[in-house]
């Protein structure tokens, strides 16, 4: 395993995922200039919102939903399945469906119960059927051009959707907010960018702990979207096992299950604490007598901060990391990041 070897990753890496992750401090920024240009429909009087989406798309919601939990004075649903919660019915409902491919099954399906319930629509999306569906029943469309795969286009529904709050008066005008993001994620780029050695690059070096082990992150409530970001990555890229736990749900169970230890699977195992500066300071006390009784339970652990002043930036740097984290990954493990064969087959395997 050489993860200096930038002509391995050349040939690994067969469209280019590499360039994705490094344009990501720059998708975030345009994501959200797009957004603030978007024409903006009349959602008077809505109550409650709930947004469609699975995978990335659902991961977007989620990050933006975090980023704003302390400002936003009315309920946000995160809704990944068919169909639409039974409170989701009638104008005072804003039903965002959120598709990069704009062909997510499930997705589709709620924007057709969206519309039997006669709840307000908005479609974010690159195109495809959800777009189409759209047009024919004059539903406004945000759509953002993009070629590569859901998962290296997060920003895109993020900014849309922070944007969306913010020009509809929910929350505050976040924009500094997302400047701060964009800069520390260039900051922190300098250290962990492909050209920067193993050894002094820490992204490479957690990469390297991670070959042939299971790996589990622990984040708090405030950043648990970015635990599961982590996880998905390892998944898609490296397509390498992985899960995730949250602070401090995992204090009420999974502390147990160092009770019972199995040294042999233990030793391939490895438990990422990310902590940050948002942190209830209950949850950062709650997470770090977590990570001692992992660790003395002879448990591979370490920690992880997130950087920045204020959440956007917490959340983005993390996912920053993560992504170049999982994808030296994936060349350690010699895998094509951009491979999704497994889930093409899967969607084939599904009648119609």
């Amino acid at each position: 395993m050489n993860l200096n070897d930038l002509d391995h990753f050349k040939k690994t890496d067969t469209q280019n995922m590499l360039a994705q992750i490094d344009g990501l401090p720059d998708q975030l920024q345009t994501a959200w200039e797009l957004g603030q240009a978007q024409t903006l429909p009349d959602f008077s009087g809505i109550q409650n919102i709930v947004i469609a989406g699975m995978g990335d798309s659902a991961l977007a919601a989620e990050l933006t939903t975090a980023s704003v939990l302390s400002s936003i004075r009315l309920p946000v649903t995160v809704h990944r399945n068919y169909g639409l919660p039974a409170f989701a019915n009638g104008k005072g409902t804003l039903v965002v469906c959120v598709s990069h491919s704009g062909s997510t099954e499930e997705t589709l399906d709620a924007f057709e119960t969206a519309l039997k319930t006669k709840c307000r629509l908005l479609v974010i999306s690159t195109g495809g059927e959800l777009t189409k569906r759209a047009s024919e029943n004059d539903i406004p469309v945000w759509k953002y051009d993009h070629k590569g795969r859901a998962n290296a286009s997060i920003a895109f529904p993020f900014g849309f959707l922070l944007s969306l709050f913010s020009r509809l008066g929910f929350i505050p005008d976040p924009a500094a907010d997302v400047a701060e993001a964009v800069a520390m994620m260039k900051r922190s780029q300098q250290h962990i960018v492909a050209d920067v050695v193993a050894a002094k690059n820490p992204a490479k070096r957690y990469a390297g702990q991670l070959v042939g082990r299971w790996v589990t992150f622990v984040g708090t409530e405030t950043i648990a979207p970015v635990a599961r970001r982590w996880k998905m990555q390892i998944n898609q890229l490296a397509k390498a096992g992985a899960n995730f736990e949250i602070i401090p749900e995992a204090n009420h169970n999974t502390l147990l299950a160092t009770l019972n230890p199995n040294p042999t699977l233990n030793a391939h195992t490895m438990t990422l604490f990310m902590r940050s500066p948002a942190d209830h300071p209950r949850n950062r006390l709650r997470s770090d007598i977590m990570r001692q009784t992992f660790m003395l339970e002879g448990l591979n652990t370490d920690v992880i901060d997130a950087r920045g002043e204020l959440v956007i930036a917490h959340l983005w740097t993390l996912i920053l990391f993560g992504d170049y984290m999982a994808y030296y990954l994936a060349m350690a493990y010699g895998a094509d990041p951009s491979e999704e064969q497994a889930v093409i087959n899967f969607k084939g395997s599904m009648p119609k």
